[in-house]
């Protein structure tokens, strides 16, 4: 019985010291509106648990309250980091306050805040959404040279998640670059909620817009893919062919729209890459063992188009 006994206490100490060694991390996921978000929130769970991680997640349903609470049950529950993806840019510095208050590194994921302060978080890993936006406004440009030798056209923009800084990024990347083409303008722009369902929604409304009976050359640009293939399931059910009496850009890079352009029926997507835990997770463990980490880390994107997309298309079905 006392070998036992030793024995069984031994075992407690063992466990209680690899527990007690265990990293463990709070993730306030904004939601599931995407392929893309799925991929990252299994991106950001397979990872944790390959490497032995503890993973604390919360889904925040597209609603910022909800990430605010989930923060705030980390920093309760004493989480050693704290990711978070916020839904939109403004309205987090009082709960990155009392993170950094409790000790308790927060990195962006994804996303950005808008704050005067850049303590209240020690990094931002994701996509560089303004490059993103250049990507493909310089690819619209130079596929409208190259097939009609000339910079024309009307766009109608889908627009991702009011007040999200992919949307105000994206947008101000591609408008940066079409204001050097006086004959390249946007004349519809409303948001679809980075939603496959109400980009199909928007995009029907656009078609019954005046403005859409007086294009003479129509340009989708969709802040991410799911919209461009909602706007898609319009065109068609309305007997438009998306791939010839358009022009459709997308951002992303999902199989979906590889499959779309593989098919002839969208152009162009702009890659952002959700496969984002093995450097979250490496930026993790640097901080907990207490080593600096760099303030911004950017992904590297490409951008895909008629040209190559059905020969990629057996790869990118393997990523996302």
């Amino acid at each position: 019985m006392k070998k036992a006994l030793a024995l069984l206490v031994a075992f407690a100490i063992t466990a209680g010291t690899v527990m007690a060694g265990q990293i463990t991390v709070g993730f306030a996921q904004l939601g599931a509106e995407s392929m893309w978000r799925t991929a990252n929130t299994d991106s950001i769970k397979g990872e944790a648990a390959k490497r032995g991680i503890n993973l604390v997640f919360s889904d925040a349903q597209q609603k910022q309250e909800n990430q605010i609470k989930a923060v705030r049950s980390f920093i309760a529950q004493e989480v050693d980091v704290i990711g978070l993806p916020p839904l939109v840019n403004s309205g987090w510095e009082p709960v990155l306050r009392e993170a950094r208050d409790a000790g308790i590194p927060v990195i962006l994921a994804d996303r950005t805040v808008d704050t005067s302060d850049d303590s209240l978080y020690v990094s931002f890993i994701g996509s560089n959404f303004i490059q993103e936006g250049e990507n493909a406004g310089n690819w619209l440009v130079r596929e409208l040279m190259g097939r009609y030798g000339e910079v024309s056209g009307e766009v109608f923009e889908l627009v991702g998640t009011v007040g999200a800084a992919p949307a105000i990024d994206r947008k101000a990347g591609f408008e940066k670059v079409i204001a050097n083409h006086p004959h390249l303008n946007i004349v519809k722009s409303q948001s679809g909620d980075f939603t496959r369902a109400k980009g199909k929604e928007v995009m029907e409304a656009f078609i019954k817009s005046p403005e859409w009976g007086r294009a003479s050359r129509k340009i989708i640009f969709g802040h991410n893919d799911d919209m461009v293939l909602g706007a898609i399931q319009a065109l068609e059910e309305a007997g438009i062919n998306p791939g010839t009496e358009c022009i459709l850009i997308g951002v992303d890079g999902i199989a979906d729209a590889f499959e779309a352009i593989a098919q002839g029926k969208m152009h162009c997507t702009v890659e952002c890459n959700p496969l984002i835990g093995p450097q979250f997770y490496d930026m993790v463990e640097a901080l907990v063992a207490g080593k600096e980490i760099p303030k911004i880390v950017y992904s590297i994107e490409g951008t895909y188009d008629y040209m190559c997309a059905e020969v990629l298309l057996p790869w990118r079905r393997t990523l996302y």
